[in-house]
């Protein structure tokens, strides 16, 4: 029987205090294809009174029990992995091929990661005759965005379970489906009861009363960045721990030495990934200004061999993005592009030709876009790539950090020059050459986009309080 219209409370699945129903819309046919339950401020109060129930028991638990308890937590994800992508490719559109092989496989490799980060972990360190001991932060608050669900879920609650701390789960209402998948692998796998609790509903109704909580000791946020100052304010007042992955706007500096089909051709793969929904996706592509006019033929090649259609098609690069709001607020982006002046390379607005419902947007490539134009400032979140041209490394570095974003930078081009550039970018990752993704490096944003580090011992660290024992050794 299906637990949609349910929350995870304490170990059981339970109905909402007071129920109310939201349709959850499969964006490539803009219809509803099931419904879940809307949470209030008393499912939240029930959920944490749960999570701080459990904590003092949980909390003691060995560094030996938590390994094996996120074991069979990963060995139940990878029995619901089918369930798990059919889910998010129903929800937000992903291809399904793109569900199984990068959405469920991302919750995959964090699980894993966070386990063999575990398995080395220090707790206690000794500094002369202090003992230095990291112990699990208490009740956190964790709320997920709808881009890349397991993604996001995994990357909190597996730090949360390897530190020793109980939680609330709030996944994005706009694709939620794959979160109660989530609930039912974390019942299957025996998480005590009270120690991972989740309770769906919107921001306002269900995150902001979590991150307000009194009881709630840490929240760990991934959004927009907007939600994210609503997040950070409401939690001020308690003050407890935020930790925030928000927005982006990614340069990709294209250097003169770099072999421009290759890096032009991958960059606009890198940008149009699920649909153009990542926080990270390189969405400015920074190119000599020499060099604009072959790039832009490029982009538009490389663009233009991109199939957008159905998800569950095979063959499909691309699906809709997840909803009409998105779908909207990408053409006004689109049409702020071309009315600013800036070259529309290929796409533009409207859905692609072969298809008259669902939100599928144009692979678009816009050229001769300058750093002060919409659509290099604001994110776009969606298949739309920037191609701005620059005189001299100097001025592509300015033009990198000239945002309020800091999330990600990529930089193409040999290798030793690629170095060079990666020290003065003011991000939170530099990626070089388009290299293979790294479960151990640290994930989180310089600026506005957050603050926090995920992946693998970096999340650990942050559900951990420090204390010193003093006198320790004497």
């Amino acid at each position: 029987m299906s637990n949609h219209l349910k929350f995870f409370i304490n170990g059981e699945w339970v109905e909402p205090v007071v129920p109310v129903a939201l349709d959850v819309i499969d964006p490539s046919t803009e219809e509803p294809f099931t419904q879940i339950a809307l949470g209030s401020k008393a499912d939240v109060d029930k959920a944490v009174a749960a999570a701080k129930a459990a904590f003092p028991v949980f909390s003691r638990w060995t560094q030996s029990e938590r390994l094996t308890l996120l074991k069979r937590i990963l060995w139940e994800y990878e029995k619901r992995a089918e369930d798990i992508a059919q889910a998010v490719s129903r929800e937000m559109g992903a291809p399904i091929a793109f569900a199984r092989n990068s959405q469920v496989a991302a919750g995959h490799g964090h699980l894993s990661a966070t386990i063999t980060a575990l398995e080395t972990y220090k707790f206690t360190e000794d500094r002369g005759t202090t003992r230095i001991v990291k112990e699990p932060i208490g009740v956190v608050a964790l709320i997920t965005p709808w881009n890349w669900p397991l993604n996001q879920i995994t990357c909190k609650v597996g730090p949360a379970i390897a530190t020793g701390c109980t939680m609330v789960l709030k996944p994005s209402e706009i694709a939620p489906i794959s979160g109660v998948i989530f609930a039912e692998v974390m019942e299957a796998a025996g998480v005590p009861k009270g120690v991972f609790n989740m309770v769906n509903g919107t921001g306002p109704d269900v995150g902001q009363v979590m991150a307000g909580h009194p009881d709630v000791d840490m929240v760990s946020f991934t959004g927009s960045t907007r939600a994210g100052i609503i997040v950070a304010k409401t939690a001020a007042d308690t003050v407890k721990r935020v930790a925030q992955e928000l927005g982006g706007k990614s340069a990709n500096i294209i250097l003169p030495d770099a072999d421009l089909k290759q890096a032009v051709a991958d960059g606009v793969t890198g940008c149009f990934g699920n649909s153009g929904q990542s926080c990270d996706a390189p969405t400015r592509m920074l190119v000599p200004r020499a060099w604009h006019e072959e790039a832009l033929n490029v982009a538009r090649e490389a663009a233009e061999k991109l199939v957008t259609g159905d998800p569950q098609a095979e063959g499909t690069d691309l699906g809709p993005v997840v909803s009409k709001v998105q779908f909207d607020k990408i053409q006004r982006l689109i049409e702020a592009g071309i009315s600013e002046g800036a070259t529309l390379v290929t796409g533009g607005p409207g859905r692609p030709e072969n298809l008259n419902r669902g939100y599928y947007i144009r692979p678009t490539v816009f050229g001769n876009v300058n750093n002060n134009m919409t659509i290099a400032r604001e994110e776009i979140f969606g298949p739309v790539l920037s191609i701005l041209p620059y005189d001299g490394e100097e001025e592509a570095i300015e033009i990198a950090n000239d945002t309020p974003y800091g999330l990600a930078a990529y930089v193409q081009g040999e290798p030793e020059h690629a170095r060079k550039i990666a020290p003065y970018l003011r991000a939170g990752s530099v990626y070089l050459n388009y290299p293979d993704w790294d479960l151990f490096s640290s994930f989180g944003g310089y600026k506005q986009s957050g603050n926090g580090r995920e992946y693998a011992d970096w999340g650990i660290h942050d559900f951990l309080e420090i204390k010193s024992v003093v006198g320790y050794g004497n």
